[in-house]
């Protein structure tokens, strides 16, 4: 259509005499206008002006200016993966802090119970069928408060552990996805940064572990959270808070890698596109837990038996001692702690050959299961929400100073 002079056209990226911009921005749909010799973008801001066209000469021969972006109403999709920049540790922090304190808080009564069924000596109170029966006989004898109690200690512990583990994870994750297969995911990377985030993240929970596990015995002497940490400190001395965390390592490093390569595999399968997708971070996350679960609890038996040191099995240690040594190992001071790995696996086999080793496994896997499903989804809702908000506010201020 032409009236007064005025032309409305849609540019062709075929037409010869095109600056490659203006070529750019018809590929993209971009209207422009030619108004006495000038011309116009959709919106009226100025593009270039058009000299007068001399026989032989090509039919444009334009001086082009910068022009100011057009503002689309549709906003582009969130990468809510690729974090804005200067803000990606502060997310991925703030995301695990929120994500490990549920997670624990939410499953802290199954926890009660597989620390309890871990026990190598139970007492006649304390031996249970399954999981439900266990929850019910606690509740019953010991009242309805009892299978949370110690709950405070293992908040304090996971909101630091669990932002430097995400953290951490997330840093190293990229760092070396990026140097072994750029742009694609990496099994080993996904493996080795479990591995390493779980180093810092044993290192602030291995204390809390201790007196969570002190208080959720059976006939536990403690009064308190307090109570415990200052009886441990006069007793068995600040060693005693970090006796297990060799073993903890050794467990949760395969527990982790495992864990890690497993849920990355299955959201390569469900969640091919790596959206905010929350049935398949559900979904991936039980099953890794699962696998990692079931296949670490014997580590885990010798974790809880250091932790917790208990009475039985030391006295089974002193009672073998003094009747191999005789009289010389009467004379010499038996110790009254287990530690080290070596020694608690020997104990647990003492006690109960190999399927000591398997003591519990139901119970860890019924609570690694919601446990990781509730991590991982937290984790990544918090991540994608405050992720948005950042793109958001980012949006404003990009249209903010183009006014």
């Amino acid at each position: 259509m032409e009236a007064d002079g005025f032309v409305s056209r849609r540019t062709s990226a075929e037409r010869p005499g095109v600056d490659s911009r203006v070529a750019a921005g018809a590929a993209a749909e971009a209207e422009f206008r030619w108004l006495g010799g000038r011309l116009l973008d959709a919106t009226g801001g100025f593009v270039g002006s058009l000299s007068p066209r001399l026989p032989g000469e090509q039919d444009f021969a334009p001086v082009l200016h910068r022009a100011a972006p057009t503002p689309t109403s549709a906003e582009p999709d969130i990468d809510y993966e690729g974090l804005p920049q200067g803000a990606t540790t502060g997310t991925h922090m703030l995301a695990g802090a929120v994500a490990g304190i549920m997670e624990h808080c939410l499953m802290y009564p199954v926890d009660c119970v597989k620390t309890r069924m871990q026990s190598l000596h139970p007492e006649p109170g304390a031996r249970y069928r399954n999981v439900m029966d266990a929850l019910r006989q606690i509740v019953r004898t010991e009242g309805l408060w009892r299978p949370i109690r110690g709950v405070n200690v293992l908040a304090v512990g996971a909101g630091p552990a669990h932002a430097l583990y995400f953290a951490c994870y997330e840093k190293i994750k990229f760092r070396l996805s990026d140097a072994i297969h750029p742009g694609a995911n990496s099994h080993f990377a996904n493996g080795m940064a479990g591995c390493m985030a779980t180093v810092l993240h044993d290192a602030i929970m291995n204390p809390a572990e201790v007196v969570k596990q002190r208080m959720q015995m059976f006939n536990s002497p403690y009064r308190s959270v307090l109570d415990c940490v200052g009886s441990l400190r006069r007793r068995e001395g600040p060693a005693a808070f970090y006796r297990s965390y060799t073993t903890q390592l050794t467990m949760n490093v395969p527990f982790q890698a495992l864990h890690f390569m497993t849920y990355e595999y299955l959201q390569e399968l469900l969640n091919p596109h790596r959206q905010y997708n929350p049935s398949s971070h559900v979904v991936s996350g039980a099953l890794a837990g699962a696998l990692a679960a079931a296949a670490t609890t014997p580590l885990d038996v010798c974790k809880t038996l250091l932790n917790t040191q208990e009475a039985q099995a030391i006295h089974v240690i002193q009672a073998e001692a003094a009747t191999a040594g005789g009289a010389a190992a009467a004379a010499a001071p038996v110790s009254r702690h287990i530690s080290g790995l070596g020694e608690a696996f020997r104990t647990v086999y003492r006690m109960g050959g190999v399927p000591a080793f398997f003591k519990g496994v139901q119970a860890r896997i019924i609570y690694q299961m919601p446990s990781t499903a509730i991590s991982w989804s937290v984790y990544e809702f918090f991540k994608y929400i405050i992720t948005k908000r950042q793109h958001e506010r980012r949006l404003r201020g990009d249209r903010d100073g183009d006014k």
